[in-house]
C-alpha cells in the first residue's frame, strides 16, 4: 500500500458467502429459546445477510453478530437464564446500530414475518 493514500481512498473487498453460512433451522433453534427480544434484531440481522442489496461488509458483519450468537460458549454462556443472551443481544444491536440506515421496511417486515411465525404472541 502506497503511504500517500488517504483513509477515504481505501478500497474494502469482502466476499460474501451465501445464506448456507447460517444454518436456519440452527438461528430458529436459538431464537425460540431466547424469545422475542432477541429473535427480533437476529432475524432483521439474517434478512440484511439475505438482501443482495445490502453493502458487504454490513452483510459479513451481520454474519459474524449472527455467528456470536449461535455459539453456545461465549462471554457469558447461553445456558445462564435470562443473562445468557445478553451478550448477544448487546452484540447484534451494536451491529445493527451500526448498519441501521441500510435496514429497509422490507427487511424489517420480512423479519416481523418471520418473527410471528416462529414465536406467535
Amino acid at each position: 500500500m502506497n503511504n500517500k493514500q488517504s483513509s477515504s481512498e481505501y478500497t474494502y473487498e469482502a466476499e460474501v458467502l451465501d445464506s448456507s453460512v447460517i444454518d436456519e433451522s440452527l438461528l430458529r433453534k436459538v431464537l425460540v429459546r431466547a424469545g422475542r427480544t432477541l429473535a427480533q434484531p437476529a432475524l432483521e440481522a439474517f434478512e440484511m445477510v439475505l438482501d443482495s442489496s445490502i453493502p458487504p461488509q454490513a452483510r459479513v458483519t451481520m454474519i459474524a453478530a449472527l455467528a456470536y450468537l449461535i455459539m453456545p460458549m461465549d462471554l457469558v454462556p447461553d445456558l445462564i437464564p435470562v443473562a445468557g443472551f445478553s451478550d448477544d443481544l448487546v452484540a447484534l444491536t451494536a451491529v445493527i446500530s451500526l448498519w441501521q440506515n441500510h435496514i429497509t421496511p422490507k427487511i424489517r417486515d420480512k423479519a416481523r414475518r418471520k418473527l410471528d411465525l416462529w414465536l406467535p404472541l
